[in-house]
């Protein structure tokens, strides 16, 4: 019987190094004899002929932090191994992992939530491994799974996964199967944090009819794109704030986004400045089109300057403080102006709503597959078998540093 196998990469994978359970950045932890790992190989092999599993892969890594740090002080670039899938467990080939700030932020120790340090790895000390959003492709499904199979694609169901691996083996009910026809990995691995944030904000605060106004800062990352873009679909009209860029760089993106959606564009400067109320009058109509809604990542005076642009009753969600900086929020601002102040954390938004998280990428995928939805600009990181620690870390380095071409995205490659 033919079973599809590709036994090029089968016999590749046994000829690689019989190394389990090592972290890069000091000695073996652990090690298996290589006559007992072939046998072992062979045991995986026999199984997968003999049922329709997939390759289980004999050599895996993953880049974990035994505690909380500067992720140039803490991640090391571990390599274990993995067992066949029984029961409900689900085996995962990870196809591209974006690098977000809240990843950065869990490894930091600066997050409200982060994943549990554990010796499941074989890891020398207790350790976890960072990353929340990805896109999976099933190797192989215990005979208990009946929502995935082999081959197909999945996304984590909430975050706290730890992404940043090359394969992982996690019950069936941690992921969940997209249709991968239409969409490229990268696009399904960064569909569920910014382009659901924008999308509820923009939903479920205010009603907002078509021809009102929103404003936001941090237009730029990928939340404010998806804003941008959602906002034109429903007829919405946006005033969108970036951080000041010199000469023709700042120029090009600016336009970049007006060809996006977006009907005013400018920088973080400007806002500051004594006459810009009146210039949000001019764009608006004397302020006869309504105002009501600012989206806010930034914080400090900053994201009070949003605040002071919106009409009576109007709403600011904060869902990012990039500044790092409190909001002073003014008391006439409450008195008078009767303005709300929300905040909007998408994790605990699709914890308490899943099937709605659900129906809200499941839209946004459509929207991909159709080419209403552009991607966020990104830096692929290439990681294969054979990629070194030290490349993996200064692309999360990249993170954290000033401006950047893209959102950056690990690719996987031959792992």
């Amino acid at each position: 019987m033919e079973l599809g196998l590709d036994y090029d990469k089968i016999q590749a994978n046994l000829e690689r190094p019989s190394v389990v359970d090592r972290t890069e950045s000091g000695p073996s932890t652990s090690t298996v004899p290589s006559q007992g790992c072939k046998r072992e190989r062979e045991s995986s092999l026999e199984a997968e002929e003999a049922s329709s599993t997939s390759i289980v892969p004999t050599s895996t890594k993953a880049l974990v932090y035994p505690r909380h740090g500067s992720p140039a002080d803490v991640l090391n670039l571990h390599t274990h191994s993995l067992p066949p899938p029984h029961s409900n467990l689900v085996t995962l080939r990870t196809l591209a992992a974006p690098l977000n700030p809240a990843d950065i932020n869990q490894i930091q120790g600066t997050y409200p939530t982060a994943p549990p340090f554990a010796q499941e790895l074989g890891t020398a000390q207790p350790s976890a491994v960072p990353g929340n959003e990805a896109c999976f492709e099933v190797l192989s499904a215990g005979s208990a799974c009946k929502t995935v199979s082999k081959g197909d694609w999945v996304i984590p169901t909430r975050t706290g996964l730890g992404t940043w691996r090359t394969h992982l083996q996690v019950a069936e009910d941690r992921v969940m199967k997209i249709k991968k026809d239409g969409l490229n990995a990268e696009q399904a691995a960064t569909i569920s944090v910014n382009p659901v944030t924008a999308y509820r904000m923009l939903k479920d605060f205010t009603p907002l009819k078509e021809g009102d106004w929103f404003i936001q800062n941090g237009a730029n990352s990928g939340v404010g794109r998806a804003a941008v873009q959602f906002g034109k679909m429903w007829g919405l009209k946006s005033i969108c704030v970036v951080r000041k860029r010199d000469g023709a760089e700042g120029e090009a993106l600016h336009k970049e986004l007006q060809e996006l959606g977006a009907t005013v564009v400018v920088n973080d400067e400007e806002i500051m400045e004594k006459g810009f109320g009146e210039r949000v009058k001019e764009w608006t109509n004397g302020a006869r089109e309504p105002l009501n809604l600012a989206l806010n990542c930034v914080g400090g005076d900053a994201g009070m300057a949003l605040a002071k642009t919106l009409g009576a009753g109007g709403t600011m969600v904060t869902y990012g403080a990039m500044s790092k900086s409190p909001l002073r929020v003014g008391a006439g601002m409450l008195i008078f102006k009767d303005l709300r102040f929300v905040g909007f954390w998408v994790s605990k938004w699709a914890d308490r709503f899943p099937e709605e998280r659900k129906k809200t990428i499941d839209e946004v995928l459509d929207l991909i597959r159709g080419g209403n939805f552009k991607d966020v600009p990104m830096v692929e990181v290439p990681w294969s078998y054979e990629t070194k620690k030290e490349e993996l870390l200064d692309a999360v380095q990249g993170t954290l540093e000033g401006f950047r071409k893209g959102k950056g995205l690990f690719k996987f490659g031959d792992t």
